[in-house]
């Protein structure tokens, strides 16, 4: 990347912060999440000049990397405020939850591509996009209305990790399938291969994680003395750490991100003031920077365009993900482990999503497995979602939230000062 490639992304970059900062007051007065800005100034910005310049192939992967580290750093946030008592007392519930609302969509999703005429391995495939769940668009407005650490909040995270290691085998079963097409080779040995080494990795990583957990990083969270500096320091080792790792095995850096917050939780736990101080100093960076950059990414992904041209079947699409989501989530209800009100929170929360579906369609497309058609309609279902999830989450989470604050836990986090509104910028 040359020099004037890197200050036309930082002027780019500068230009979108400030189109957030000044539809961020605006939206604040109307009591939305300021974060929400961060998305819907880059869906208006992706039609013009400078949408395309960054998404080309000059300065998209430079982009696109500080959008990782904006995923990093804002999924690094929840694992820091999740409690794993509560989450391993309501562990049950959360593991019907993920079953409920991954089985619904997949179902859904694969009974639209066969009533419209598609084969069923396409429809197997297509139906299994359904599935994930993008929580890191949803976190940030949780945390704007202080929700994280609730029932409703320990239910989307929980979920949504779960979620995270059934998109790992998605990616892998769709990677594999067209790496069979390709060579005419034998699935189900090469398919066997594949799974074996992703239970390998994923055995591997929870036991260095268990490890840094138990007895690594109480050891070196007194190495240096008790400042947030030192304690900032050390957490940005682990993040990096677990979330290099998981990536590089295959898990993905949400997997990673999220569990380096929840094994380095119990140092900021033991240093008191320090870990409070550490815990801010996180939150500012985060939501003051990188977690707008990476809703930046997710806007400007975002294809309305093409849910003009091929609406009946992203409509299709979207319905499937979404009533499946929504259906599975309120089915707990009558199990008596949600309330209405947590049900249908939990099922919109539920609904976000972007980036895995994105990249199996990239994937097929690619390999000729489907044509632009189903492409575009599938981004243009994802993009749907996109924009439509956080509104309504927003929206519910504003009329219910007093309803919803049934917290978990003891550990508190540093509040707002006085007259300070959750809809602020963090």
């Amino acid at each position: 990347m040359t020099e004037m490639q890197v200050g036309e992304l930082l002027l780019y970059l500068g230009l979108l912060l400030g189109l957030t900062y000044l539809l961020g007051g605006l939206l604040a007065r109307l009591r939305v999440p300021v974060i929400l800005g961060a998305l819907l100034v880059p869906m208006a910005v992706h039609y013009t000049s400078v949408g395309e310049r960054l998404l080309s192939p000059a300065l998209n992967p430079e982009f696109s990397f500080v959008a990782d580290l904006g995923v990093l750093f804002l999924l690094f946030f929840i694992g820091l405020q999740i409690d794993m008592r509560e989450m391993r007392s309501q562990s049950h519930d959360i593991v019907w939850l993920t079953v409920l609302n991954t089985a619904f969509p997949f179902l859904l999703g694969m009974a639209v591509m066969l009533l419209l005429g598609y084969g069923w391995l396409l429809a197997f495939v297509i139906g299994l996009t359904r599935m994930p769940t993008a929580e890191a668009v949803i976190v940030p407005i949780l945390d704007e209305f202080d929700l994280i650490r609730t029932r409703v909040g320990n239910f989307i995270v929980g979920a949504g990790v779960l979620d995270d290691v059934i998109e790992v085998f998605l990616v892998a079963f769709v990677s594999v399938w067209i790496g069979e097409r390709a060579v005419q080779g034998a699935l189900g040995g090469v398919l066997e291969n594949e799974l074996l080494g992703i239970a390998f990795s994923i055995a591997l990583f929870l036991l260095f994680a268990w490890l840094a957990w138990r007895w690594l990083l109480p050891w070196l969270g007194g190495w240096l003395p008790r400042h947030p500096r030192n304690l900032l320091l050390l957490s940005m080792v682990i993040l990096f750490g677990l979330g290099g790792l998981a990536e590089y095995s295959g898990l993905g850096i949400v997997v990673g991100a999220i569990t380096a917050g929840v094994v380095i939780r119990p140092v900021f736990d033991s240093l008191g003031m320090a870990g409070e101080r550490t815990l801010q100093a996180t939150r500012i960076v985060t939501y003051g920077f990188l977690g707008p950059v990476f809703f930046f990414w997710v806007g400007l992904s975002v294809d309305l365009g093409g849910m003009l041209r091929e609406p009946e079947l992203a409509i299709l699409l979207f319905l499937a993900a979404f009533v499946g989501k929504l259906v599975g989530a309120l089915i707990m209800v009558p199990m008596k482990r949600l309330s209405w009100l947590e049900g249908w929170t939990v099922g919109i929360g539920l609904n976000a999503r972007l980036t895995t579906e994105i990249i199996v369609a990239k994937l097929l497309l690619d390999a000729k497995l489907i044509d632009v058609h189903l492409f575009t309609a599938l981004v243009a279902a994802s993009s749907l979602s996109t924009l439509l999830v956080p509104l309504i989450f927003t929206w519910l989470v504003r009329r219910w939230g007093d309803r919803l604050e049934r917290k978990t836990g003891a550990w508190k986090i540093p509040q707002r000062a006085k007259g300070e509104g959750h809809a602020e910028t963090e």
